[in-house]
């Protein structure tokens, strides 16, 4: 039996070792894609409990409390104390048997903290005043640099003035880029709550009255080159399902009708947000942006709770749309034929697309870039154990496996880098059991680059960072 979590947790084999151990473990980490806060970053913010940094805010934790029956007063609630929350997630792990919130738990106590024991109702108050005497001289910068992050690409709003990001360079103690991401979904969002004082918002802050589409690309074209000088190297949109333009619709006078407080049909909200879409997508190829499409997902499922709680607060779930394989051929193909088709990564929510993707981004390939058109990370619900083989497994099968860039936290919480060891194991696992098995040759010369490359040089190579 081997020990929980020791030095080769999650490698089975001799080659999985030897290419974890001496290739992966040491390769630096390149977050493309999260959700932390600038801010935070800036200040070098030093948490004042396990609670503060590992449940707030936390809603992968939060869906596994209230499905063991925790009532949200200890979740999100505002009269229970931080010890009192982490007694009910301490009460929570030893449940979370084949979930990979078990072990993610346990490297972080492990990486972060130097604690090997096993989070429990028994150990929660050892765990608990161990992890906070500790946290007092681990500020956001030491997790980072602990980490080996050398860049982080946050998750920024076309009218966000990118100040923190500006003082951040400007920090010469500080030796981590932290650049923008460009993600206008709620310009795009005809049909969402919000989007008429949203769009007064974005003409106030590009000097323009905003009356017709012409203007929203006008305004998003502006702060496009803001966030290219601020060093934006990736876009992302988060999508319901993949959007194309099918009908020649009167784009000025549905959104004309927007503004003016009216409901708009989906027929027409979905041309709108095809045609600033492909848009976007076009001043991305200009300006040298990876663009990212984010789709699959249910939002907000449980009405009671958004009303309570709001978005993102662990209510979402994977969907499926009917022809998303039509949808998006129709996308790439037409981006294509006017030339301005980018260097784009999918991801959908929904594993059932993993073959899917696979086969339609092989359509749309460049010898300029090699995988130009980039099957994302196991995303959100997947990227779990099973999830991420399954997804390399397909991307192998049907694709290029070496010209993956690789693994991304999607994260609100500076402890989620271990996910990225996570990830190394289950990619060395893969690949040696396919060295172990006879079905590709022990070169290890060979196979050490390709975990090096997945790891960190292709994401270095593909977005054109600079570090």
């Amino acid at each position: 039996m081997k020990k929980f979590m020791d030095e080769d947790f999650l490698l089975s084999t001799d080659t999985a070792k030897k290419l974890y151990h001496e290739h992966a473990k040491k390769m630096p980490i390149v977050d493309y894609h999260c959700h932390i806060n600038p801010k935070d970053i800036y200040d070098d913010v030093v948490y004042d409990n396990l609670t503060q940094v590992w449940l707030g805010g936390d809603h992968y934790k939060w869906r596994a409390m209230r499905t063991n029956g925790i009532e949200e007063r200890y979740i999100t609630g505002k009269d229970t104390t931080a010890y009192e929350k982490f007694e009910k997630w301490a009460e929570t792990v030893p449940k979370l048997i084949g979930n990979p919130l078990y072990h993610w738990t346990h490297l972080e106590l492990k990486r972060y903290f130097d604690i090997d024991d096993i989070l429990s109702p028994k150990t929660c108050k050892k765990i608990w005043d161990t992890a906070n005497e500790r946290l007092k001289d681990l500020s956001v910068r030491k997790i980072i640099e602990k980490s080996n992050v050398k860049l982080i690409c946050t998750t920024d709003d076309p009218i966000d003035d990118l100040h923190w990001h500006k003082y951040i360079s400007e920090d010469k103690g500080f030796n981590v880029k932290v650049l923008p991401a460009f993600r206008p979904d709620k310009a795009l969002n005809i049909d969402k709550p919000g989007f008429v004082e949203y769009i007064e918002k974005l003409g106030d802050i590009c000097g323009i009255k905003i009356k017709t589409v012409d203007d929203v690309k006008a305004a998003l074209a502006s702060r496009i080159e803001y966030f290219v000088k601020m060093g934006c190297k990736a876009a992302d949109h988060a999508l319901d399902y993949i959007v194309y333009r099918k009908k020649d619709v009167n784009l000025d006078a549905a959104l004309q009708a927007a503004l003016d407080g009216k409901a708009i049909d989906q027929e027409k909200a979905d041309e709108y947000k095809a045609e600033l879409l492909m848009f976007c997508a076009a001043q991305y190829k200009q300006h040298k942006i990876v663009m990212q499409l984010h789709y699959g997902t249910l939002r907000n499922a449980n009405p009671v709770a958004f009303a309570k709680l709001g978005p993102d607060s662990g209510f979402d779930a994977i969907c499926g749309y009917d022809k998303s394989g039509v949808a998006l051929g129709a996308l790439l193909g037409a981006l294509e034929a006017s030339d301005s088709l980018p260097k784009t990564i999918i991801y959908s929510l929904n594993p059932t697309d993993n073959a899917l993707i696979d086969s339609v981004i092989g359509c749309f390939q460049s010898h300029e870039v090699p995988g130009k058109i980039q099957h994302g990370s196991a995303w959100w619900f997947n990227d779990t154990k099973t999830g991420m083989m399954e997804h390399m497994i397909n991307l192998a099968n049907y694709s290029v496996l070496p010209n993956f860039i690789g693994m991304l936290t999607d994260s609100r919480s500076f402890l989620s880098y271990t996910r990225h060891e996570y990830f190394r194991r289950i990619l060395c696992d893969l690949l040696g059991k396919w060295v172990e098995n006879g079905e590709y040759p022990a070169d290890m010369e060979v196979l050490g680059k390709t975990v090096e490359d997945i790891c960190y040089n292709n994401t270095i190579r593909y977005f054109e960072f600079t570090i």
